[in-house]
């Protein structure tokens, strides 16, 4: 049983497809709670959580802290974390159940995340999809985008999220460490929007100059000045 945290910020665009493919796991059971915690959105994101029956919180702006909110508000066991433009493809819950029981049966405290993915058709989301891959297999750096699965003793024991105003997904995978984490097979289909905005090569070369800057301790709140990126929480994207 696990409860599904969402940060939104001005998502009415895809919150809707994102809480509809959570129904099957709701209707399995395995979905018990639904949280979405919204930045003071200016749109229909609020009225679109609360029609889909889940639970809206107001928050301060900055993913980190809405996901830190989320958390505590939480009531079941295992946490999913889920961005508002990510949808997760049918059948993720048997490969997410699966993980869960196996996990629940082996006292090993192991999290998950999901392969990335684009909703967008061509040759640029195909080598980006790649890439992803690539890092995840070798570094075991899964971003925010593509979800985060984690027993709730293993959250708390590592602190949870941060209130940061940027790079919060990255923090936590790191806490985390190689170890306690796997890949699923299953897909999360995140909405490629800001990629045709920008360009692949462009949002891909900032994603990687934030990962960099970070890397050598500039702090998250100079990044995401640097960063401009404001989005529905302001976050790294997979690149």
């Amino acid at each position: 049983m696990l409860s599904v945290v969402i940060p939104a910020l001005n998502a009415e665009a895809s919150l809707g497809q994102a809480l509809a493919a959570l129904v099957p796991a709701a209707v399995d059971g395995l979905v018990r709670q639904v949280i979405v915690v919204d930045a003071h959105s200016v749109d229909r994101t609020a009225a679109i959580a609360e029609s889909a029956g889940a639970t809206v919180l107001t928050s301060g702006e900055g993913r980190g802290q809405q996901l830190l909110e989320g958390a505590t508000r939480a009531r079941f066991p295992w946490l999913l974390f889920l961005h508002a433009d990510t949808v997760l493809e049918p059948g993720w819950e048997r490969e997410a159940a699966k993980f869960m029981e196996g996990v629940d049966k082996s006292a090993i405290p192991l999290a998950a995340a999901f392969r990335f993915a684009l909703d967008d058709r061509g040759a640029r989301p195909r080598i980006l999809e790649t890439l992803v891959a690539c890092r995840c297999a070798l570094l075991r750096l899964p971003y925010g985008d593509q979800g985060l699965l984690v027993p709730r003793p293993l959250y708390d024991q590592i602190g949870g999220y941060s209130a940061m105003p940027l790079m919060e997904d990255v923090d936590i995978v790191r806490r985390l460490g190689w170890r306690r984490l796997r890949l699923l097979n299953a897909r999360a289909i995140t909405s490629a929007e800001r990629y045709r905005r920008e360009g692949y090569l462009r949002r891909s070369a900032r994603n990687l100059l934030c990962l960099a800057l970070y890397g050598l301790r500039v702090p998250p709140g100079v990044i995401r000045r640097l960063y401009g990126d404001r989005g529905s929480g302001a976050s790294l994207t997979s690149a």
